[in-house]
């Protein structure tokens, strides 16, 4: 059986799924414009979970600790306990009790007061790139993606990378990001996207689809 040239497979799925990209991407939209800044930094903990793990385990581990009223309460002991399925479950942990400090228990500030009253996407991703511990450039472009502040960032994950090779965005998937290379990188997903006429929060959930057979976040 011949395959698709890989441009008509993205681009197939693309066409299938587009209604329900759109449909997830709108709920995203509702956690900025009307979720609560407990559930914003849920989110915030998911993407902080994320990085060599698996997100549905990730997104279990913060629901769990959200039922069992740990998230927002707990000691680090009691968090690093709910992490099943993350890994560097005691830096995660640690990241997590940093984060809720600085985040939510200060009551004078609030991660969505901060990042509101930055001037665009990316200089939210690099406030919260330097002012938030565990948080790259990829976490901070999913965790802005998730809450609908910004859908137009790119998240370099194995996922993305990987079918950016199979489109022919980039020749190898690289074994590390530096800023520059990250930004290369979005660079060209970008001048893809714009070609290929699928929006770069599309694009995202399209490749996340073709690997994971799922619209997940």
């Amino acid at each position: 059986m011949r395959r698709n040239h890989p441009i008509k497979e993205i681009k197939g799925i693309y066409n299938n799924k587009i209604e329900e990209i759109e449909l997830r991407l709108n709920e995203f939209k509702e956690i900025w414009n009307k979720g609560t800044k407990e559930e914003i930094f849920a989110e915030l903990v998911f993407c902080i979970l994320t990085p060599m793990s698996r997100g549905k385990s990730c997104w279990t581990a913060v629901e769990n600790m959200i039922r069992k009223g740990i998230l927002f309460s707990g000691d680090i002991y009691q968090i690093r306990k709910q992490l099943k399925g993350a890994r560097f479950i005691y830096k995660k942990s640690e990241y997590i009790v940093e984060a809720r400090k600085k985040c939510l228990l200060d009551s004078k500030v609030s991660l969505k007061s901060i990042i509101g009253k930055l001037n665009d996407g990316r200089e939210a991703r690099e406030w919260l790139v330097q002012n938030v511990k565990g948080i790259g450039y990829k976490e901070a472009s999913h965790f802005l993606r998730n809450i609908g502040f910004e859908q137009n960032l790119a998240i370099l994950d194995r996922h993305i990378l990987k079918n950016l090779k199979f489109i022919g965005v980039i020749e190898e998937v690289p074994t590390s990001l530096s800023k520059r290379r990250y930004f290369d990188i979005e660079k060209r997903m970008m001048e893809f996207s714009k070609a290929a006429q699928i929006p770069m929060s599309h694009l995202d959930l399209v490749m996340w689809y073709k690997e994971t057979g799922e619209i997940f976040k």
